[in-house]
């Protein structure tokens, strides 16, 4: 009688996920304690991100604006987001200047936004609709802007006496945010197809 084993995912803590290297080019998360592989962004994702990039640039202190940097969130194991945009507080900043991989750890203070461009697929919309919505929330993030191509929607959520407060916006409609307040792009201009 033969058993089968059903193996269990190695936990990692976050400095054992930190030095972790496949030798690819694979983008991780660490969620309660397990990598958790990222999608490939398909090419509509990333001109959303550039297009995003280039008017954040056009309206911020270039330290300030961060990309491929990761943020611990509270969680029961070791956990790890990587936003595919943000925008540093002066602390944070301060916080990673000079460092060799840009992590702003729970110790650190939060950035001032996070920005996810929402990947196809149900599990991807789960995750940055729900957990990293409450995650960001509880990090104390003072915006985090779901962006979604499907939907063709932003989603801004306003932390608010220890919770977000959320806002669509669609359309001809231009993203109100306290972080980048003169923000001009409509919602339509962002989704534009190149």
């Amino acid at each position: 009688m033969t058993t089968s084993m059903i193996s269990q995912p190695q936990i990692l803590t976050l400095e054992e996920y930190l030095a972790y290297d496949d030798g690819t080019d694979t983008r991780y998360e660490l969620e309660d304690g397990v990598l958790v592989e990222m999608p490939k962004e398909s090419p509509y994702n990333n001109e959303i991100t550039k297009r995003l990039l280039y008017e954040l640039m056009r309206l911020l202190p270039l330290p300030l604006i961060a990309y491929n940097i990761e943020i611990e969130v509270h969680s029961r194991q070791a956990k790890c987001r990587l936003p595919d945009l943000l925008i540093h507080s002066e602390g944070s900043q301060a916080s990673v200047a000079g460092s060799d991989r840009s992590v702003i750890t729970l110790e650190m203070l939060p950035p001032l936004l996070a920005i996810e461009v929402v990947s196809p697929g149900e599990q991807n919309r789960h995750r940055d609709y729900r957990y990293k919505h409450t995650e960001y929330a509880a990090r104390g993030i003072a915006e985090y802007w779901i962006v979604d191509p499907e939907l063709q929607q932003v989603t801004i959520c306003k932390w608010l006496e220890g919770k977000y407060e959320d806002t669509i916006v669609t359309g001809e409609q231009i993203i109100s945010s306290a972080v980048v307040a003169d923000w001009q792009l409509t919602v339509n201009q962002i989704f534009q197809k190149p």
